[in-house]
């Protein structure tokens, strides 16, 4: 099943979160996601201010979540918590 953006966008913010950070290479294998589209979302969330990119050794760049970030994640995880309780009860 194919993932909705939103979905692609919280599991790169999650792998930051939970990993550090991280090159594209990493976020790519982490959040099982082509080299093209990790780039594309991960270009949005830097333009957002959700994720910093930060250039190392000559081209080389890392990618580590924003305090935007993680408030918008922690957010989602609240969400995610309330969800499965209201679940659990139908």
């Amino acid at each position: 099943m194919a993932r909705s953006k939103l979905e692609i966008y919280l599991s790169i913010l999650e792998v930051l979160a939970l990993r550090g950070s991280l090159s594209l290479t990493h976020i790519t294998y982490k959040a099982s996601l082509n080299h093209n589209v990790a780039k594309r979302y991960l270009t949005f969330l830097v333009r957002q201010n959700l994720v910093e990119e930060k250039v190392i050794e000559k081209k080389k760049a890392i990618y580590a979540i924003t305090n935007s970030g993680w408030k918008i994640l922690r957010y989602f995880w609240e969400i995610k918590q309330v969800l499965q309780i209201e679940q659990k009860g139908v």
